[in-house]
């Protein structure tokens, strides 16, 4: 299997840096995935740009993490399980939702259901969404306008599950607590 390369600030090619720089500055810790996603500056670059967006739309934090969450039990990646896992505790997000998602399971929140079904639906349906699947997500109180921010949500989400997938980048200390191993199918 190749070995990938946990760029630093100082090793980094020099597109990638600002993005190493900006995530520095909001976590305290370039994330290890960012750091071996800073070996291709289309990638880091690109996903930074789509983040910082989604973080810019109509849902609150605690949904955006609700819907990461989610697409990272669904595409069993551990890494981002375990990062969102602690995302979603700073955001206020019940421990029972958080682990319900964790598990597979729908969160007692009926808003943050909503949500995670969505997301879940996009990715086992590989976007094919039924009338009846965004049928249930307006009668939850979103809008048509949220379909399509959730659709942004996993596709970003989606750059780091699969970047987590084929580098398998290393857990840092401060989310070994929220450590998650997908199922054996």
């Amino acid at each position: 299997m190749p070995s990938y390369t946990a760029y630093t600030m100082e090793t980094a090619p020099p597109q990638s840096r600002p993005v190493l720089q900006q995530l520095q500055e909001a976590f305290g810790l370039i994330p290890n995935i960012a750091a071996t996603m800073a070996g291709s500056p289309v990638l880091i670059n690109g996903f930074m740009s789509l983040f910082q967006r989604v973080h810019t739309s109509s849902l609150t934090e605690p949904q955006i993490q609700a819907v990461l969450l989610t697409n990272a039990v669904a595409n069993a990646s551990e890494w981002p399980v375990a990062f969102h896992t602690a995302l979603a505790l700073k955001q206020d997000v019940h421990r029972a939702d958080i682990d319900a998602i964790r598990h597979g399971a729908l969160p007692a929140d009926a808003g943050l259901a909503a949500l995670s079904t969505l997301a879940r639906t996009l990715i086992e349906k590989r976007g094919r969404l039924a009338e009846s699947d965004q049928q249930r997500f307006l009668e939850a109180g979103f809008s048509i306008e949220q379909i399509l921010e959730v659709i942004a949500v996993v596709a970003a989400s989606t750059i780091t599950n699969y970047t987590s997938s084929v580098t398998q980048p290393s857990l840092e200390a401060q989310f070994e607590a929220f450590a998650w191993h997908a199922p054996v199918p």
